[in-house]
């Protein structure tokens, strides 16, 4: 699924944080994003590993009210959308903690089926500012930045940097979203001279609490909430683990598994050779294929394959072995949900491992950004 990133993979990563229940906000001061099912959508699931590899390698006021949106995971749940207005546009984003840019494709770069931004009363433009975002496959995209105000769920924030797309390659004028949300931190914004603020740095500047959680399903509907912890969402307490983000991302160590990086807008569950190595060593039907000098791994599309659990802060969270079959790869087998990082250099802890806890991204109500895992409800 196309998701613009930054290049630059976070280095150091700090250790793990004891396990801590975390206070539950009151919902007046967030909103919440619910997800649907669209069986509509045909996904390629080798794309999904290209996709990973092309995004990470070599790269206080007026309260909010509560609002609350719908969130569409595609089919497979290779990405989940959101619907959000920007000035009097409605756009389709990919809410994605991987990136720090908040973009959309422009009138010049919408295809068919995709809204175009266009400026109106309530924007302004931002001059003298441009974006540039490239990736290692080559493809790329940029623009002008504008501001606006934007609504997600009736949630609010004006004077948002809105960066619009003049040109955009194929991968992202083709897919299904109009954009994305980047929920990462400030640091990595694209935006040049100067970086802008992230959609949650200005919402917590009016007022909302420092958190959001992320409560992604298989294939049915689940939720974003922002400002507040659900607790009906989660079993047990929250287990929180330091976050290093002197790289712009959510990056964590779990106990028994290889350090990485949270990120929403990648689909697969990205570890080192020998992790990916030992997984695949039960699964009996398992073999690497070379597919354009990359080293995948597929199987009998029949066998079913064993969970992968990973442990943090001494609590174990498992990933169901259904869901990390992600279908067929176009040639009879099906591709494993787990992949190599090695092109990339970092783990990455995409959907495949996310929608099977509830996650908690903590910006910092305890001073510091932290993670958080709790076993679903």
């Amino acid at each position: 699924m196309p998701s613009l990133q930054q290049i630059t993979v976070a280095s150091a990563l700090l250790g793990l944080a004891a396990a801590a229940p975390m206070q539950e906000q009151k919902r007046s001061a967030g909103f919440r994003i619910d997800q649907v099912v669209n069986n509509d959508y045909d996904h390629n699931p080798k794309a999904l590993y290209y996709t990973a590899v092309a995004k990470w390698a070599g790269r206080k006021g007026k309260s909010i009210s509560q609002g609350s949106v719908t969130a569409t995971p595609q089919s497979g749940d290779t990405e989940y959308l959101c619907p959000v207005t920007i000035g009097d546009q409605k756009f389709i984003l990919d809410f994605d903690t991987g990136s720090s840019d908040t973009w959309v494709l422009g009138s010049q770069t919408a295809s068919r089926g995709h809204t175009g931004y266009k400026p109106s009363s309530s924007s302004k433009a931002s001059q003298g500012s441009t974006w540039q975002i490239s990736y290692g496959d080559g493809s790329s995209a940029s623009g002008n930045v504008y501001t606006d105000s934007i609504d997600i769920g009736g949630t609010t924030v004006n004077n948002q940097a809105i960066e619009v797309a003049t040109k955009a390659a194929a991968a992202f004028t083709s897919g299904a979203e109009d954009g994305l949300l980047g929920l990462a931190f400030d640091t990595i914004n694209t935006v040049q001279p100067r970086p802008v603020k992230t959609f949650m740095d200005n919402a917590i500047a009016a007022g909302l609490a420092p958190v959001f959680t992320a409560d992604l399903k298989a294939g049915e509907p689940g939720s974003y909430d922002f400002g507040f912890v659900d607790k009906s969402k989660y079993s047990g307490q929250i287990t929180y683990t330091d976050v290093d983000s002197s790289g712009g991302f959510w990056a964590f160590s779990p106990d028994d598994s290889d350090a990485g990086i949270a990120d929403t807008g990648t689909t697969l569950l990205m570890l080192g050779d020998d992790t990916v190595d030992n997984y695949y060593q039960n699964v009996r039907s398992a073999q690497q294929i070379n597919d354009g000098g990359e080293s995948l791994y597929v199987f009998d599309c029949s066998e079913q394959l064993p969970d992968y659990t990973v442990t943090i802060g001494g609590t174990e969270f498992t990933v169901p072995g259904s869901d990390i079959n992600m279908g067929d790869d176009g040639e009879g087998q099906c591709l494993g949900g787990i992949q190599s990082d090695a092109s990339i250099g970092q783990a990455i802890y995409g959907d495949v491992f996310l929608k099977s806890v509830f996650a908690v991204f903590d910006l910092g109500t305890n001073g510091s950004p932290r993670l958080g895992f709790a076993n679903k409800a």
